[in-house]
């Protein structure tokens, strides 16, 4: 089988992708690919690897020979997964590579608005602590993490992975229930509507899929149930939160504060609304929470298994 990468620079330097090419006859690496550039790259081969390039209807259709696409990631959003089924083409992605590193990020992010962190560093940095007359500063409000409540949206691995933070911390824990679905607990866990989950919540945590029913979850409406003492964090997908109702939200002080280690489009080359600089106690980071070295490498790795037993798979269909 001929394999094709198309966006091997996603993955940093640092790692090792030599594994990707062990049970593949040929595999060509591209450090990135355009939207232009796809249908000719993945042509004549059997197995794409990808990790945000857009498969779509017209990329695939110049792809018969296409077996398999392998993502590089937890989200398939970036695949047509409709055109691939009708073509027998198999999609697979890769889950629980990043559990550690993503739900540090989260809680660094949980811990820096709780504690108002960067506000402080600033104000050091700005000479306030040098004029103070105590010893201290104590100019913004501080939250104990112990007590509040944290609701959780999307208990998958890494919702569930958060939630143990919690714990830790002393937190209670809430689990939101897509629309519809049936209230119940999960490992001992109330699970509760999403809209009782942002009333009761004293922290939001997203870690959901962005999917057609799950674009623009939190929307203004979703915000106004918060506390106003609440904060939202999402290192999940950009697409789950109404990007303008946020900072919207923000400004007018609907919410207490929020977090957002994604957006709707990345990288932001024609800016976002959560880029003005005038939006209070909203802390944004580049889409690094799954980025550590240790998860990138057994990211690769685990692809590598998905391809090799697809191979395996393929080749024992032709035994006699």
């Amino acid at each position: 089988m001929n394999a094709v990468i198309l966006d091997a620079a996603s993955l940093g330097d640092d790692v090792s992708l030599e594994c990707l090419g062990v049970h593949v006859e040929v595999i060509t690496h591209y450090a990135g690919t355009q939207p232009h550039q796809v249908s000719e790259r993945i042509q004549g081969h059997e197995v794409v690897i990808v990790n945000k390039v857009l498969l779509g209807e017209a990329e695939l259709q110049h792809a018969p020979d296409l077996k398999l696409i392998a993502v590089i990631a937890t989200g398939t959003n970036n695949v047509d997964l409709d055109a691939a089924k009708k073509r027998g083409i198999r999609v697979v992605n890769v889950t629980g590579y990043g559990r550690a590193t993503v739900v540090q990020h989260t809680f660094s992010l949980i811990l820096a608005l709780s504690n108002n962190l960067l506000n402080y560093v600033a104000d050091v940095k700005s000479g306030l602590w040098a004029k103070s007359e105590t010893f201290c500063l104590m100019d913004h409000p501080i939250r104990e993490l112990e007590g509040k409540t944290l609701g959780v949206i999307g208990y998958g691995e890494l919702g569930e992975g958060v939630v143990k933070m919690g714990q830790a911390f002393g937190m209670n824990i809430l689990v939101g229930t897509r629309k519809g679905a049936k209230v119940n607990a999960v490992d001992g866990f109330d699970r509760v509507p999403i809209d009782e989950l942002l009333r009761a919540s004293d922290v939001v945590s997203l870690h959901c899929l962005l999917s057609e029913g799950t674009k623009d979850l939190i929307g203004a409406r979703e915000l106004a149930l918060m506390k106003p003492d609440a904060i939202i964090v999402n290192t999940s997908r950009g697409g789950l939160i109404d990007e303008k109702a946020l900072a919207c939200a923000l400004r007018q002080q609907v919410i207490a504060g929020a977090a957002t280690d994604v957006l709707s489009v990345e990288p932001p080359v024609e800016g976002n609304p959560l880029l003005a600089g005038d939006i209070p106690n909203l802390i944004v980071t580049p889409h690094c929470a799954w980025a550590s070295k240790e998860a990138r490498q057994r990211l690769v790795n685990i692809t590598a298994d998905n391809i090799q037993r697809f191979v395996n798979d393929s080749l024992a269909r032709y035994v006699v």
